[in-house]
């Protein structure tokens, strides 16, 4: 174990956090923001434990597998809890346990919220905590690598471990350049999108904390009232964003190199927009009765399908108070998430059309057993090893859902509060139904359920592996 690598890289990310939190404490002195000298006290010290941690140079700088997933656990951990100083020290959210909770829920991109009334925060605290969702939404470690001279090859064990999705591949020989290209769209869409709010008449505050929460598919808004006061028109933009940073990125690189064809292969991406536009059929055919108007029902399924499936959390209509084929429908969709490669949690529906190639494999096997049968995705053949990381994916999913459910049954609440409020925070979406729904938060948890909670969106980020390896005790064996 290279323990030295490890230290330095940490020391590396909590400078970048330092860097980071200037940023909303220049807004809090652009709005004259007493609390602003909060932001710039929690940047020292970040940076102060950084450069300490970074003044003396690793001798070895290879970072193997077990490396990668060690950094990118501590790593986000270190985050939240670091990032959880300016709400504690500002008096905003004095509680230790709920300040992480909003952090971790921050820079994980769920939007799980402990807030009971987020219009009571200063503005530079409002654009920290949405800025945490557009930081974690690419990840910071991809940031870094990007930024940074990078290390050798070996770096992109670090990339596949936080990003999400079955496989990360690199989109040009370098790793750097492949994490350069991600962000580069990521900062393009989002500024495109901050532009489109604003013109929409969105003011100028709200389109970029609006922009972070849809790139980052987190989440956090400026009101309690979510997005439900906004215009319809800024309302469509966030919907057709929401959508957009829910697809694989890679889709978006093909596209820009003019490999068109390549790009349209992608069975991930067209099962990606049926899924949704089933969904939407689905509940627009289940409110219209309630709502009445056949306009305003389509925009208020189109946008919570695409808020709920891209993980995002955004809500438009109390969704709560809908029946019961729309919340199974949403909570279907809160299991499938969006892409791979994108900013969306959840399953990921390259995992999801895996698992339903493997069963017609398995039943077409039943049937005629001596024929030998392969599943291809995207015209190419999937490696056995792919299939066998996806069933323990999957397998792992349902214990950790399962315990953490049993976790938070203590709390004695009713079952579909319990339930989707751990799925709503394993699978990085931020509302559940019950008292977890869009107008409920999560602040009357107990601080176990908290951070049970805390532990599973960080998992649900990194999608499990580099939690379970940070918790094997032969990870640290040499």
């Amino acid at each position: 174990m290279n323990y030295s690598m490890i230290f330095y890289t940490l020391g590396c990310i909590l400078n970048f956090e330092a860097a980071f939190m200037l940023l909303p404490a220049v807004v809090g002195v652009i709005f004259q923001e007493p609390s602003a000298v909060y932001l710039f006290i929690s940047a020292a010290i970040s940076a102060a434990i950084g450069t300490l941690l970074v003044i003396r140079k690793p001798a070895k700088k290879k970072i193997h597998a077990r490396e990668g997933l060690v950094v990118v656990a501590l790593g986000w951990i270190v985050m939240s809890l670091m990032g959880a100083v300016p709400f504690i020290i500002s008096g905003y959210i004095p509680s230790f346990t709920d300040a992480v909770f909003e952090t971790a829920s921050g820079f994980t991109t769920t939007g799980a919220s402990i807030l009971p009334n987020v219009e009571a925060l200063s503005k530079c605290m409002l654009f920290w905590r949405s800025f945490t969702h557009w930081i974690g939404g690419m990840g910071v470690l991809v940031f870094i690598l990007a930024i940074l001279p990078s290390a050798g090859a070996d770096q992109m064990h670090i990339m596949r471990a936080e990003s999400p999705g079955p496989s990360v591949d690199k989109l040009v020989p370098r790793v750097r350049q492949t994490a350069l290209i991600l962000y580069v769209i990521y900062f393009v869409m989002t500024m495109i999108e901050i532009i489109a709010l604003f013109i929409s008449g969105m003011g100028f505050f709200d389109a970029v904390c609006i922009s972070f929460g849809t790139a980052g598919t987190g989440g956090f808004g400026t009101r309690v009232d979510s997005l439900m006061s906004y215009g319809s028109a800024s309302q469509i933009i966030v919907t057709v964003f929401m959508l957009l940073f829910g697809v694989n990125f890679k889709f978006y690189y093909l596209f820009l190199c003019k490999k068109w064809k390549e790009a349209l292969k992608s069975e991930e991406v067209r099962w990606y927009f049926i899924i949704w536009a089933g969904a939407v059929v689905l509940i627009s055919a289940s409110i219209l009765k309630d709502i009445g108007d056949f306009g305003s029902t389509l925009k208020h399924a189109a946008f919570q399908a695409a808020s709920i499936m891209t993980t995002t959390g955004f809500s438009t209509a109390d969704f709560n108070l809908w029946g019961t084929l729309p919340k199974i429908v949403l909570v279907t969709l809160m299991c499938i998430g969006a892409c791979a490669g994108s900013t969306g949690g959840g399953i990921k529906v390259s995992r999801i059309v895996l698992y339903f190639k493997q069963v017609r494999r398995e039943v077409l096997s039943l049937i005629h057993p001596r024929s030998v049968r392969k599943i291809n995705m995207d015209e190419k053949c999937v490696m056995d090893e792919t299939i066998r990381n996806l069933n323990v994916f999957l397998m792992i999913y349902i214990i950790i859902m399962a315990v953490s459910v049993l976790i938070l049954s203590l709390d004695g609440y009713d079952f579909e509060t319990t339930v989707t409020a751990v799925t709503a925070t394993f699978n990085n979406i931020g509302p559940g139904l019950g008292m977890a729904g869009p107008m409920g938060g999560f602040g009357f948890f107990s601080n176990l359920s908290k951070w049970t909670m805390i532990l599973d969106m960080i998992a649900g980020r990194l999608e499990i592996f580099p939690i379970l390896v940070l918790f094997t005790p032969s990870t640290w064996k040499k």
